[in-house]
């Protein structure tokens, strides 16, 4: 198992620095959350030794969202009709039609059987199952009521699910709408404005300024396109990269929530699943700090993710968690107030779940607008770019025929 070195906050705020041996970094941070330690950073240790690659890995079925929705289902009835745990894994292990999962329920039955618990057996598999997944279930072991867990899991995976697959079919046919309108430029300047381009040239007329911008632009893709074609897939692979680098992913997540028309939408469905997530963690009795450390990260932002663990401090001082939510900047008034409200009354979880009802409905009903907003802005530009092309191409065309004519 490779080695990860570790940053922390103990009981008290003191700083921890350490190294443990683990599967992954989801893994170190389960034992040190279960430790009473919040986990600050976690990375893997540095050595000399070279990286092996498994080509197996490459051909391993996916374990998708609705396949750990199944599962969580299918736990919340067993484990609610008495079936003990053990053997409730081991008919779901043989009844799971995906192998990757089916392999993984029975790593988890084996590690109970050789005397762990049960959300330690799921840390262990980190690739399937996330910190708040695992997190969730040490809370249903410790309370007695994991079939209420397994519930509320698949209900906010089924939910999460549904929202970003909305989001997806939304946004599927401006991506295809652009595509196109890209590959047709692209066929018009390489291939049909130099065969326009002959013809005008024999007749040494004057041509419209549409015309000599289309020529010029067919010229210049003509002679360069190799470089223009390098250029592209540099700047693709290159964001992609550095994307995957954490000031990339801060910054790439923190203008998500800016872009226009999408950006309020994922706004809104980043606020519900806070709600929802938080609302779940303080309403099963998990620590304040600990759910925090736990949602930010379940919540795939860097951005918000380093904002909610910034209101760490404050509560550790032993200031309101209102005040520190407002100090980040990042929640909106119905949040803010709905935690004032709830601190007040005692009843946090149940205010925040309604909130995350209403943002849920709200990104729904704007995923439903999503089409109709965008197909202004693409006829409009579609519309710009076929004026260009018929002043570019037919206006010349029909005064040679006039010349002709005359």
């Amino acid at each position: 198992m490779p080695l990860f070195q570790y940053k922390a906050r103990g009981h008290r705020g003191d700083s921890i620095e350490g190294s443990i041996e683990a599967v992954s970094s989801d893994a170190v941070a389960s034992q040190l959350l279960e430790s009473g330690i919040t986990p600050i950073e976690i990375e893997v240790a540095k050595t000399g030794a070279a990286t092996e690659i498994n080509l197996g890995d490459l051909f391993v079925e996916k374990v998708t969202d609705t396949d750990i929705v199944q599962f969580s289902r299918q736990m919340h009835s067993l484990t609610k009709a008495g079936v003990p745990l053990l053997s409730a894994l081991h008919g779901l292990s043989q009844s799971t039609k995906n192998k990757t999962l089916a392999e993984a329920i029975k790593n988890i039955t084996v590690s109970l059987e050789a005397g762990r618990d049960l959300a330690t057996s799921f840390s262990e598999q980190p690739t399937i199952f996330s910190l708040f997944y695992v997190s969730m279930i040490r809370i249903g072991e410790t309370t007695g009521k994991l079939d209420e867990i397994f519930i509320q899991l698949a209900r906010y995976l089924e939910r999460d699910r549904r929202t970003r697959a909305q989001i997806k079919s939304a946004l599927r046919y401006p991506s295809f709408v652009l595509i196109a309108i890209s590959i047709a430029v692209a066929i018009i300047n390489l291939f049909v404005i130099p065969t326009f381009a002959s013809v005008f040239a024999k007749f040494g007329s004057e041509l419209p300024w549409a015309t000599l911008i289309l020529l010029e632009s067919s010229n210049f893709t003509v002679a360069h396109w190799p470089v223009l074609l390098g250029i592209l897939i540099a700047v693709f692979f290159g964001v992609k990269q550095y994307i995957k680098t954490d000031e990339g992913r801060y910054r790439w997540d923190k203008y998500k929530l800016k872009v226009p028309i999408v950006g309020e939408i994922i706004y809104r469905a980043t606020m519900a699943r806070f709600c929802r997530l938080f609302a779940i963690s303080t309403g099963a009795g998990v620590p304040l700090i600990t759910a925090l450390t736990v949602v930010a990260k379940a919540l795939d932002n860097a951005y918000v993710e380093e904002r909610i663990l910034g209101m760490q401090t404050g509560i550790e001082r032993g200031e309101s968690i209102t005040r520190t939510a407002g100090a980040t900047g990042l929640f909106d008034g119905l949040v803010m107030q709905m935690m004032a409200v709830g601190e007040e009354t005692g009843a946090i979880d149940s205010l925040l779940s309604e909130v995350a009802e209403f943002y849920e409905a709200e990104v729904e009903n704007d995923i439903d607008k999503l089409s109709a907003r965008i197909e202004p802005i693409l006829t409009v530009f579609i519309a710009g770019i076929v004026l260009v092309l018929a002043l570019g191409v037919f206006l010349p065309m029909w005064n040679l025929a006039d010349v002709a004519i005359k």
